[in-house]
């Protein structure tokens, strides 16, 4: 495979582009998708290899090529959308066991797009929001083990890429002088037949220690998530 991406770049027009740039040239080129089916396409989560991932429809490969940027940055993310399946036999992937993922759905983004596209109420400061969303936003992903593997880390991540008023009650509670004290997800009583969860942000006063607890109440039955209630109060059972 390097030996032939090497014959690639001596014929194309790649003057002027750093490595990055000319790798990302050769991979865009119509011509050259046969490639994309011979790579080992690995997603990382905090810099470990995670998961293999394979198109369930081979027309998206070209999802592939759009999350190898050309000028790549620490703030760049990819979000994946798929079924989990068996570990990848060694002879596979140069003897990486990772589990197989076949994604649906592959969102190549970096953290200040993804800010941007949230909607700011008019009585929120843009910093203030901001500061907001960046917090709540690590620590939904700094989460021990958040491999969207589980149902309670997929709900959290749905959250976190699909619902912005997390991010309005975060700033709204700070500005009240509350910290968020912890992030939870428990089985929710509207459980039976499908598998929902509540997510369950905690606030505490930074003066006084009143708690405050709000929820979100995510049905995770399938392989796409979606929203049953809206952030409200939560409380203790």
């Amino acid at each position: 495979m390097e030996k032939e991406f090497a014959q690639l770049l001596g014929r194309a027009e790649t003057a002027g582009q750093t490595d990055k740039q000319a790798f990302h040239t050769a991979l865009a080129t119509r011509e050259n998708r046969y490639l994309l089916r011979q790579m080992c396409w690995v997603l990382t989560i905090r810099g470990l290899e995670t998961y293999l991932l394979y198109p369930r429809d081979p027309m998206d490969f070209d999802q592939l090529v759009n999350a190898v940027r050309s000028q790549p940055n620490p703030a760049d993310m990819d979000v994946v959308i798929g079924l989990r399946g068996p570990t990848a036999p060694p002879e596979m992937c140069n003897g990486l066991t990772v589990p197989i993922v076949q994604f649906d759905q592959i969102y190549s983004f970096d953290r200040a797009s993804l800010f941007k596209l949230a909607p700011r109420p008019a009585d929120l400061q843009t910093e203030a929001f901001s500061s907001a969303m960046e917090y709540v936003f690590d620590r939904i992903r700094q989460i021990t083990d958040n491999t969207g593997a589980t149902d309670d880390h997929r709900a959290l991540n749905y959250i976190a890429m699909r619902y912005p008023a997390i991010y309005v009650k975060a700033a709204e509670e700070f500005a009240r002088e509350f910290s968020l004290t912890s992030v939870t997800v428990h089985p929710s009583p509207l459980s039976g037949v499908r598998r929902i969860v509540d997510a369950i942000f905690a606030y505490t006063n930074r003066n006084t220690d009143f708690a405050e607890k709000f929820f979100v109440c995510v049905d995770v039955t399938e392989e796409f998530p979606f929203l049953v209630t809206k952030l409200s109060p939560y409380f203790d059972h």
